[in-house]
């Protein structure tokens, strides 16, 4: 997979860690620690990009300015 960039921050609205994936649009997880939140964000992007291809929607490359 290529290596995409993730956001992960605490949100004290939600009470967890979310992570994201900017070049992916609505590609989010969360998880009580920062390591849980990376481990939900690798599922959600292998979902988002199997989404996408059987959809076929062009897949974003990883932005080079990260």
């Amino acid at each position: 997979m290529k290596d995409y960039h993730v956001d992960v921050f605490y949100s004290p609205e939600d009470g967890c860690y979310v992570a994201n994936v900017p070049d992916f649009v609505s590609c989010s997880a969360f998880g009580d620690t920062p390591e849980d939140a990376m481990r939900e964000i690798e599922i959600a992007k292998r979902a988002w990009l199997a989404a996408a291809a059987a959809a076929g929607k062009r897949i974003p490359p990883p932005r080079s300015d990260r």
